[in-house]
């Protein structure tokens, strides 16, 4: 397996970030997602412009992870929370965790999660949180060992149809 770099997502990166991001969530969720509802997710929320917009935020962070060759194989993007009913002061969202599949294993998730924690932890957050999909079963078990907490549920819209997601928490300090 080749190594993966990971730096700072810049604003020339929308393009990687959305070819990356529609990869991982089709082939993560093509599964048990209608097709026409997946397709208009992937148009609204993995376009080139959605990236390049949530890289002009300064309450934005993306971590990007890259082969040698400068090829995009994994992601974490890193906001203000958005679930206000389970939301704390010092809280920071881990909103997307992605590699593709050849890469996940072999502590490269570890490796993206550590670079995550570490982007929190610099903009002072005392916990972070994120929603997954119910049933991804992989992600949840991932997220419970690296140490997050099930706090609560939250709908996730794909199109018109809703997901039920599992929010969790970790205690950052």
């Amino acid at each position: 397996m080749t190594p993966i770099h990971w730096r700072k997502a810049e604003p020339d990166d929308a393009a990687a970030l959305s070819y990356l991001g529609a990869a991982t969530f089709l082939s993560t969720f093509a599964f048990d997602h209608p097709g026409g509802p997946l397709i208009e997710h992937l148009d609204a929320e993995h376009s080139a412009g959605y990236y390049a917009a949530k890289l002009a935020q300064p309450d934005v962070d993306i971590v990007l992870g890259e082969t040698p060759l400068g090829a995009p194989v994994g992601y974490a993007l890193l906001m203000s929370p958005e679930h206000p009913q389970y939301q704390q002061e010092g809280d920071w969202e881990l909103k997307r965790f992605y590699l593709l599949g050849p890469w996940q294993g072999g502590g490269n998730g570890r490796d993206l999660m550590a670079q995550a924690v570490e982007v929190a932890r610099d903009r002072g957050a005392q916990r972070l949180l994120l929603a997954v999909y119910e049933s991804n079963a992989r992600a949840v078990a991932f997220y419970e060992r690296a140490g997050f907490v099930h706090i609560g549920e939250t709908i996730f819209m794909v199109g018109d149809v809703e997901f039920q997601d599992r929010v969790y928490a970790k205690t950052l300090v």
